[in-house]
């Protein structure tokens, strides 16, 4: 994924959420100890899973004096968003392995992870093993979006509905739930670890390199990934759309909103070689876990700090 240094990340082909504006983690993935164990997770979501969201018109993008904020964030502009249904958290661990072990699906065998100092390609790493430990309820990583469509299909056959990536409004409209504060909770980022698993403390304390880490001051109880719905939902029910993994979208990636569709429909206009990933991660400083903070990548990605939840079509 990329952003600016904000994230020591290389540009995806070898750099990923670096460049512009994407991660800045400055961490060593240290196995961390399986978190308390959960049950694994259905083979599919269930149909409560879903939140319904209300349709509405929101400003997407950041105000020109929000700390942190990127070029890329504006201009400020008015979206109207149909009503649709979204994933109450993002796809996990075991609901993705449900899929591989029933179609025999190749995720591939290499992902970039944050092992070195930096992030590097390494081969061996995957969803099954991202460098870190997880357990089923934990959000699924190093999936691309190759993956994640044929995922999308294989559900929408055991379930009788069709799914989707969420555009970038709907993403965006979907993590305020009615907020203009630059994070749903608020202004505040130390306000973070009720509601959202982010570099912090914890990371500090549990990850050899995080000392140097810009870090949220507060504790999650979580270096790593955390199970789906450990923390306060938005007021829309939703959980996890801030911190814990990176989400992939449905929009191409452009460097602002000039030209963006009104609509709430996905930006599929351009070169399109790369596509935009929203809401931050375990490893992700302040000024990027923010409603409007947007990183980058290519679609062949895999990243063990990025993920997906999906929209429910009919």
């Amino acid at each position: 994924m990329k952003k600016s240094a904000k994230v020591a990340i290389p540009l995806v082909l070898v750099i990923v959420l670096v460049a512009w504006h994407a991660f800045r983690p400055k961490q060593t993935q240290v196995n961390r100890q399986a978190s308390n164990a959960l049950p694994a997770a259905a083979a599919q979501p269930a149909p409560d899973n879903f939140v319904n969201i209300p349709a509405g018109h929101f400003l997407m993008g950041s105000p020109s004096n929000e700390k942190g904020r990127y070029d890329d964030e504006g201009p400020v502009h008015d979206v109207a968003i149909a009503a649709f249904a979204l994933s109450k958290y993002d796809v996990t661990r075991g609901e993705f392995a449900a899929f591989v072990k029933e179609t025999g699906y190749d995720a591939g065998d290499s992902c970039y992870t944050f092992e070195t100092n930096d992030w590097e390609s390494h081969n061996g790493r995957s969803w099954r093993d991202p460098a870190f430990r997880q357990t089923d309820r934990d959000p699924v990583v190093c999936v691309n979006r190759n993956d994640i469509h044929a995922y999308a299909e294989w559900l929408g056959r055991k379930t009788g509905h069709r799914y989707r990536l969420p555009t970038e409004a709907e993403w965006e409209y979907a993590a305020r739930a009615g907020t203009t504060s630059a994070r749903f909770w608020g202004d505040n980022p130390d306000q973070a670890c009720a509601y959202a698993n982010v570099a912090d403390r914890t990371a500090r304390q549990q990850i050899a390199d995080a000392k140097t880490w810009e870090i949220h001051n507060c504790s999650d109880g979580f270096a790593y990934t955390s199970p789906v719905g450990s923390f306060k939902p938005n007021a829309f029910g939703l959980y996890d759309m801030l911190g814990d993994v990176w989400q992939w979208t449905d929009d191409c990636y452009h460097k602002n909103y000039i030209g963006a569709p009104k609509d709430g429909s996905a930006w599929t206009t351009g070169t399109c070689e790369l596509y935009a990933c929203r809401g931050g991660a375990w490893l992700i400083e302040p000024e990027n876990v923010r409603s409007a903070s947007r990183v980058r990548d290519y679609p062949m990605s895999r990243f063990s700090s990025l993920g997906f939840r999906l929209v429910r079509i009919n």
